[in-house]
């Protein structure tokens, strides 16, 4: 490739972390193919995450690199798709649960400690069902399968090429970027997958504006609201690449907590309830890893949407010679 040439990248994984590092890369110039095995975009772990951009409450059991790392992600989010909502998050415990909460607060930082009277104001379907609550005002959320459609049709009109059910084959390009996820696992053998089961629920008696948390000892939930009163309810962390569905156990937690949250819940509509593999590499942190003109972005575990763009900075980094993993 001459200096002055647009470098060839082939990225390998239409879930988040390979269509935002497509993106990044078409967007400086690089003249990138989108690869994805399945028959859309998001076939793997991304299609039922949360959406969830929250860098201060996922320090509650993050290392710091998570936080330090995510903190532009709203900022990109917000840049690449209008909808992105920035309304904070609400982190909630039932009243025999309020150790729970105290302890969350003492693992994160950048929220307030608010009461009934607040609590209601920014949520007024949760009037009077908790005392106390945690408020991180600056995170954010979008809905994944939105984003996923979004950022495809954003690399479409950068000119890159996108294919669907495509089989990996060799190609004359510069780099070759793997996103594959969990099925890169031959190739980054201390890559194992994390289970998270989910649920969407319609419920017309429900409004929630922004993600909220709910904590409990064995099982804590998020409730994150979509369009048209629709909930997307999460998520389960079982050590464990069982690839079935979700299980009686995790629907029956999923579903009792949403109760808990709100009694309306209990006539709310089953819409989905599924299951993901989340990849992830043994400290959960995901990782940049270069083995000549092939780079690994990878085990992005929970942090998919938020971390995304920091990682595939780096990857455009190393593909236009400004650093080295």
């Amino acid at each position: 490739m001459m200096p002055d040439e647009k470098p060839r990248v082939l990225v390998l994984g239409a879930g988040v972390a390979g269509l935002v590092t497509a993106v990044t890369l078409a967007e400086r110039g690089a003249r990138v193919t989108l690869q994805e095995v399945g028959p859309r975009v998001g076939s793997g772990a991304s299609w039922f995450a949360g959406g969830m951009l929250a860098p201060w409450c996922e320090a509650e059991s993050a290392p710091q690199e998570v936080t330090d790392d995510s903190l532009h992600s709203i900022a990109w989010w917000a840049a690449h798709m209008p909808d992105t909502t920035i309304n904070g998050s609400l982190v909630v415990a039932p009243p025999r649960d309020a150790v729970e909460l105290q302890r969350f607060g003492r693992r994160t930082s950048h929220f307030e400690t608010i009461d009934a009277h607040r609590i209601a104001e920014l949520e007024p379907d949760l009037e009077d069902r908790f005392d106390r609550a945690l408020f991180f005002p600056t995170e954010g959320h979008v809905d994944p399968r939105k984003a996923l459609a979004a950022l495809r049709e954003r690399l479409i009109n950068l000119g890159a090429t996108v294919q669907m059910e495509a089989a990996t084959s060799m190609s004359d390009d510069d780099w070759r970027v793997d996103c594959t996820g969990i099925r890169a696992k031959e190739n980054l053998t201390n890559l194992r997958g994390v289970r998270g089961e989910m649920l969407l629920l319609r419920c017309p008696d429900v409004s929630l504006h922004r993600p909220v948390r709910m904590l409990h000892p064995r099982i804590p939930i998020y409730i994150v609201p979509r369009e048209n009163h629709l909930f997307m309810v999460g998520a389960t962390m079982v050590e464990s690449e069982d690839a079935r569905g979700i299980t009686v156990r995790a629907m029956t937690d999923l579903l009792n907590a949403a109760y808990t949250l709100h009694p309306a819940f209990a006539d709310a509509e089953i819409v989905e309830a599924n299951a993901g593999l989340r990849p992830s590499f043994p400290d959960n942190v995901p990782r940049v890893l270069q083995e000549d003109r092939t780079i690994y972005l990878n085990g992005m575990y929970r942090h998919g949407f938020l971390l995304s763009p920091e990682r595939a900075a780096r990857v455009a980094a190393i593909i236009f010679g400004e650093e080295k993993v």
